[in-house]
């Protein structure tokens, strides 16, 4: 039996939520709800307007997230990625370590931690400012061996697609993943990565044992209009996947499985991380014994109870959420 269950490859950002009125956000000139990259300088005068502020900080990324819930639910899991020697990164570290997640030792002396500055609106509306820093950073040689050998399942993070040092350490984990029978899960992260990025994706998923597509990437994946028509479209492409479809549930080919599992119904706050948790939850069912259908179920529960607040992870009851799922 293997330390780990999962292992997350990713990108490292600490998210600062800051509730602003309507008449501060004004004065940003920032379009209400979007989100955008900036660079390390712009993020700091942003951070510095609002110093006054008492931020609630909450670690994540994409991946990240998943390795959580993953770890929330019981799983025994590892995390790869690279934070700074700053505020943000120690508290990243010392998160993780209160989570009982190995993420080995991910700080990088003299560098500043990836942020997400989330603007909170009375609206509920988010607006989000992403500065990546040294999570872009994550290359071959912060790959670890050890924690990809000693799991059963590797799961990569899209976005890390986007720049070549990303694309060296994605190449390097799966490598090392195939020699020691690791199996390896992708999820696209945007559609943006499948289309930009087409050919370093498609030498993943050319090894990949799963992959997760929201319905637009699945669609720029298969070149489809739908989840459905695209989720048939990748059997060829992808023989096991997962993609999923907001309202309208998950598409699921998995372990000679083959369905589809309705969404629940709820009254949405925030769409943010709602694939994370369907993620880390279908991984954790494949890996502690349940069958992909159920799996999908307690992930689209769960994905449901992310919406419904506000912020990309659940603090509490999330185990508890689970149960609920698999016994309705």
């Amino acid at each position: 039996m293997r330390e780990f269950q999962l292992c997350g490859l990713g990108n490292a950002i600490v998210d600062i939520f800051v509730e602003v009125s309507d008449a501060e956000f004004a004065t940003l000139g920032f379009e209400r709800g979007s989100m955008r990259l900036v660079e390390l300088a712009e993020q700091k005068l942003l951070l510095q307007r609002f110093h006054d502020r008492d931020p609630r900080l909450v670690s994540g990324g994409s991946v990240a997230n998943s390795v959580i819930a993953f770890s929330q639910l019981g799983g025994d899991a590892a995390f790869i990625g690279c934070v700074g020697d700053d505020r943000y990164g120690l508290f990243y570290a010392s998160e993780f370590e209160e989570l009982d997640i190995d993420i080995g030792n991910p700080v990088i002396v003299g560098a500043e931690t990836g942020t997400c500055v989330v603007l909170i609106t009375p609206d509920a509306e988010r607006t989000m400012r992403t500065c990546l820093a040294v999570s872009s950073h994550l290359d071959a040689p912060h790959v670890d061996e050890q924690r990809i050998k000693n799991a059963d399942w590797l799961f990569v993070e899209g976005y890390l697609f986007a720049n070549p040092r990303g694309q060296n350490a994605i190449r390097s984990a799966i490598e090392l993943a195939k020699r020691h029978e690791t199996k390896v899960a992708v999820t696209c992260s945007e559609a943006f990565i499948v289309e930009v990025f087409h050919e370093p994706f498609f030498w993943a998923l050319e090894r990949a044992d799963l992959v997760f597509a929201n319905e637009r990437e699945a669609c720029a994946l298969a070149r489809a209009t739908s989840a459905a028509d695209a989720f048939a479209k990748l059997a060829a492409l992808a023989p096991h996947c997962v993609v999923t479809a907001g309202a309208n549930g998950a598409y699921v080919r998995f372990d000679g499985v083959e369905t589809h599992v309705p969404a629940y119904r709820c009254e949405p706050k925030d769409l943010t991380g709602a694939g994370d948790m369907f993620a880390g939850a279908f991984l954790y069912g494949v890996t502690h014994g349940a069958a992909p259908q159920q799996a999908a179920r307690a992930g689209c529960y769960l994905a449901m109870k992310v919406i419904t607040q506000i912020g990309a992870r659940l603090h509490h009851g999330v185990r508890r959420y689970w149960d609920e799922a698999l016994s309705s």
